[in-house]
């Protein structure tokens, strides 16, 4: 599996996520005005990549159930 690039890319996508989460959550503990605007960009951003990896899972999953592998 770690040959196929679609796995790998999924991967990088769910690697994104967690990144994104993370900075996300760490900006949450900060006071100010502008770190909850920060957060709550850093969250749509996170939402945005969840989708994306979620989707990349999909067509991972159906793509290596058409070709048994």
């Amino acid at each position: 599996m770690l040959n196929d690039p679609l796995f790998i890319i999924t991967a990088i996508a769910c690697g994104v996520v967690a990144v994104i989460l993370a900075m996300g959550i760490s900006t949450f503990g900060k006071e100010g005005k502008d770190n909850g605007k920060r957060a709550n960009k850093f969250m749509r951003w996170r939402i945005i990549a969840q989708f994306i990896a979620v989707a990349l899972i999909l067509i991972f999953v159906y793509i290596r159930r058409q070709t048994g592998g």
